[in-house]
């Protein structure tokens, strides 16, 4: 099932040099024939967590498709050669996605995040897709699942007919999660990390002038400053450093 694919080595993860239409139709393909396969969107966090973890650079580097979330890998994979890669980030590729699978009749699940924000976005969700058909959703405990409980989830899941499960668990857990579970769920798992609480409206994404300009992250800080001030702090200095020492070893 795996078309050929480009992709650019930013620090050591291997990113799709892909689009937005070739991302919704990649994945729609996949879902067409319930194929099971992951896609993994990269921020800054993710490709410097692929420096630090052999397990985590395989999990992002055997995923089907790893989009550039994130300014800065964008901005990278464009200084490679690539002039015109966009970012593509979890937020706007499953609204995108929910329009496609709403003119196509494909039903997707969700699974992750408070049961209270699924049931605010299931709303959401019907209010801008009406026709978009939502076979399940799912709020893990914050605790491991046991075997029974894992298998119960992805009987409940695979039965549902879904061609795409979206997956909101944050960085890596998500990651893992779907690594874990390619080849037992017969859907396309996409980590899309906060995009349930931005689309249920439980957390404000930052302005699009913000997003646009490589800023969203500096937004979240300063909504979530205890949480991820080392995420985006220490994370981003490691990333320039690493992009600074590649350059200046070249």
């Amino acid at each position: 099932m795996s078309a050929l694919r480009k992709t650019v080595k930013v620090l050591a993860a291997d990113i799709d040099v892909i689009t937005w239409p070739q991302a919704v139709s990649k994945i729609a393909a996949w879902a067409k024939v319930r194929h099971s396969a992951y896609v993994c969107i990269c921020n800054v966090h993710s490709v410097v967590s692929a420096t630090q973890s052999p397990e985590f650079e395989a999990i992002i580097n055997q995923a089907d498709m790893a989009t550039p979330d994130g300014a800065p890998v964008a901005w990278v994979i464009r200084r490679k050669g690539e002039p015109s890669q966009e970012r593509i980030n979890g937020p706007d590729l499953m609204w995108k996605y929910c329009a496609h699978a709403e003119s196509t009749g494909e039903s997707i699940f969700l699974y992750g995040g408070m049961q209270n924000t699924l049931d605010i976005l299931r709303g959401k969700l019907a209010q801008h897709f009406p026709k978009l058909k939502i076979a399940g959703m799912y709020s893990p405990p914050f605790r491991p699942l046991t075997a029974k409980e894992d298998q119960s989830v992805i009987n409940q899941i695979n039965q549902s007919g879904a061609g795409t499960v979206w997956i909101s668990l944050g960085c890596p857990k998500q990651e893992k999660w779907m690594a874990e579970h390619k080849g037992k769920i017969n859907a396309v798992m996409v980590g899309v990390g906060a995009a349930f609480d931005y689309h249920a409206g439980t957390i404000v994404r930052a302005p699009l002038w913000m997003q646009k300009s490589g800023l969203e992250w500096l937004h979240r800080l300063a909504s979530e400053p205890r949480r991820l001030w080392k995420r985006y702090l220490v994370t981003n200095s490691l990333f320039i450093f690493h992009i600074l020492k590649n350059s200046i070893g070249k």
